[in-house]
């Protein structure tokens, strides 16, 4: 565990790829386009017969939008997204050129005045991490396919 809280930990290179889609976002606007685009290409891409319910690609949507709407929100622009499905689930890795700061969950933070969304991503996830990478801070998450946290 990094000082932040937060796992200081690279992602996970997937051997197996069986599609990708990047996005560079600039505005809250875009996570739409792209959650929408998302949703619609995932699911092909990357439900097997341990997602039968379609549990795993709400998941994955959900936590997509919570990694990267952190991402534009308090990230350094430009802020890129890359999710990858894998014979297993999905890795979303956003990055943003601050690599010196390290994502802070929120502690006894009031709900309602949102910063939960770490949090989130830790029940959401099989695994996840953040990473600083050649100039860039790599925020990153693993949806599993059969992991029902």
């Amino acid at each position: 565990m990094s000082r932040s809280g937060w796992p200081l930990l690279e992602p996970p290179r997937p051997t197996q790829v069986w599609a990708s889609w990047n996005w560079e976002l600039r505005r809250p606007a875009d996570l739409t386009r792209c959650r929408r685009r998302l949703r619609d290409e995932a699911l092909p891409a990357g439900r097997g017969d341990g997602d039968a319910d379609g549990s795993a690609l709400e998941r994955l949507l959900l936590a997509f939008e919570e990694l990267t709407s952190n991402g534009v929100r308090h990230g350094l622009p430009p802020v890129r997204t890359t999710v990858t499905a894998t014979p297993t689930g999905w890795l979303i890795d956003v990055t943003d050129a601050d690599p010196l700061d390290a994502p802070v969950p929120a502690v006894d933070r009031d709900p309602a005045f949102g910063g939960l969304g770490l949090h989130l991503i830790a029940r959401l996830c099989a695994s996840h991490g953040w990473a600083p990478e050649e100039g860039r801070k790599h925020v990153w998450g693993f949806v599993s396919l059969t992991d029902q946290r």
